[in-house]
Order: structure tokens, then C-alpha cells, then sequence
């Protein structure tokens, strides 16, 4: 436990908000900077005393719940309560939580998102939402159900689901499919439904069964892939990533270099929409 840090972190932190903040009201004649130590300590449900002793380095290590309800009565960020859970001594909980609804962030993005392919998934590789460009060109990912939602259940058990990508890159994508889910099972969102994805994939797919036995784990999205659109063929672009603040939703965004092929083609498609190209 870091004493005289974790005071002068509590304190500034404190310093930081106000009333209106936390919903309370403001009042007459506020002498202090920020909200009051007795604020504070309501609104974390301790004693005055007690958040008091802590800002003059006197407290006890506060316990896991104690220091949860500090960061909620602070309004932390979670780089913030993670960076709390560390002066105290103990370790952060875990960054991700299960949400089928879309963080509001990310749609505002993807909603001015006309001109490239863009999509939001979840930590299991979940089709959250998509707008028309990547509908276009990858198909309606959203239209599954059940645990077929997840594309990594998909690419080992759907033949369809590869057809987006080159044979030539399919034993790479099944690497990483298989590494993303190792990820998402110790650490994601939902790790009792990446359980049953594994289940089910160790009966269906002795593909997965080899790729499992390596032990590989990994997050990370590639930076630059091929997709193969049915009519246009061939189109390379580049992925670009941006993390929801808890990391389980992911904006993924399509790019295509300017001058290239790829990037004429993507051009046609936002023109032509779903409209069929060839008799």
C-alpha cells in the first residue's frame, strides 16, 4: 500500500469534482475546492473518519470493496481505478463485461462511417452492428444466432464463412481465430459461452482441435488482410482498430490505399450498393 500516493491521489481526485458531478446540489459558499471529504464518504458508504485517516495516510488498506466504492464515489475512469487498485495494493478486477447493446462512442463513430467498411464487434467476435459499406462487402453478419454468432464459431464449422477470405490465407485466419477465442475465454466478457464454443468446436472441427493444442493466445486484430467480394474479386485493405474504454467491443474500420485497385473497387461498391454487377 502506498500511503502518502494514495492520499495525494484521493485528494486531487476529490478536488477534481463537483457537486453537480454526483448530483448533488451546490449550495451556498463552498470553502473547500471540489466536493467535501464527508461527501466523498457518503457517497462511497463509509465513515467521514475513516476516508479522512486515508487522505492524511493513517488509514488501514482499504479492502477490494472499499475500494470499488471509492472509485464509483470519484467517478474514476478505469485507467484511473485501475491506477487506485494499485496504490492500495490489490489487484483491478477485470476490464470487460458482457453487452449485446453497442457502446454509445462507437456507434457515434460508426454512424459517420460512409465512405469505408465498418464494423463493431465483440470480444467473441460477436457482429454488434455494421454499416451498409461492410454489409455489401462481407454480407449481413448479424443475421446469425445462437453460438454461430461468434465468427469463430463460424470459420470452423460454416464453409461459407470463408469464402470472404483467399485459400491461400486461410490456414493464417485459423491461427488467429483459434488464438483470439483462447484470449476471450480466460479474459473476455463472457467466458462461460466461449467455453461452450470450445466445446462444441473440439467435437466438430479436428482443425481447431490441432490449432487448440498449440497454445497460442493473442487480441490483436491483423493490420492489413484480403477479402474476396463475389463479383469484384480481390480487394486489399487496411484494418484500422478502436477499443471501447473495457476493450469487450471493438470499431473495426476498412480502409484501401488511394491509386490501387482495391480502392476503385471499394469506390464501385459504395456507388452500386447491392445491386448485382454481372448478368
Amino acid at each position: 500500500m502506498h500511503r502518502k500516493e494514495l492520499a495525494e491521489f484521493l485528494r486531487r481526485r476529490r478536488e477534481t469534482l463537483q457537486p453537480g458531478d454526483v448530483g448533488l446540489l451546490q449550495g451556498p459558499r463552498r470553502r473547500t475546492e471540489g466536493l467535501r471529504r464527508e461527501e466523498i464518504a457518503g457517497l462511497a458508504g463509509m465513515s467521514t473518519d475513516y476516508y479522512t485517516r486515508l487522505e492524511q495516510q493513517r488509514g488501514p488498506q482499504p479492502s477490494v470493496q472499499i475500494a470499488a466504492a471509492l472509485a464509483r464515489a470519484l467517478r474514476l475512469t478505469l485507467d484511473e481505478r485501475d491506477h487506485l487498485f494499485a496504490l492500495i495494493g490489490h489487484n483491478a478486477p477485470a476490464r470487460f463485461h458482457h453487452a449485446e447493446h453497442v457502446s454509445p462512442t462507437l456507434m457515434r463513430v460508426l454512424d459517420r462511417l460512409n465512405d469505408c467498411p465498418a464494423l463493431v464487434l465483440s470480444d467473441l467476435a460477436d457482429t454488434l452492428a455494421q454499416n451498409p459499406l461492410a454489409t455489401v462487402l462481407m454480407g449481413d453478419q448479424t443475421r446469425h444466432d445462437g453460438l454461430a454468432r461468434s465468427a469463430y464459431h463460424r470459420w470452423f464449422t460454416d464453409p461459407a464463412e470463408r469464402l470472404c477470405y483467399p485459400e491461400e490465407d486461410h490456414p493464417r485466419h485459423s491461427r488467429a481465430q483459434a488464438a483470439r477465442l483462447r484470449a476471450a475465454l480466460t479474459t473476455g466478457s463472457d467466458t462461460h459461452r466461449a467455453a461452450r464454443i470450445v466445446a462444441e468446436l473440439h467435437e466438430r472441427s479436428p482443425e481447431f482441435v490441432s490449432l487448440w493444442e498449440l497454445q497460442e493466445v493473442a487480441q490483436r486484430y491483423e493490420d492489413r488482410k484480403t477479402l474476396v467480394h463475389p463479383e469484384l474479386g480481390r480487394i486489399d485493405v487496411d484494418c484500422e482498430v478502436l477499443y471501447a474504454e473495457n476493450r469487450a467491443q471493438t470499431l473495426i474500420v476498412l480502409t484501401t490505399r488511394p491509386g490501387t485497385e482495391s480502392h476503385t473497387k471499394l469506390q464501385l461498391l459504395s456507388v452500386i450498393g447491392h445491386q448485382q454487377l454481372t448478368p
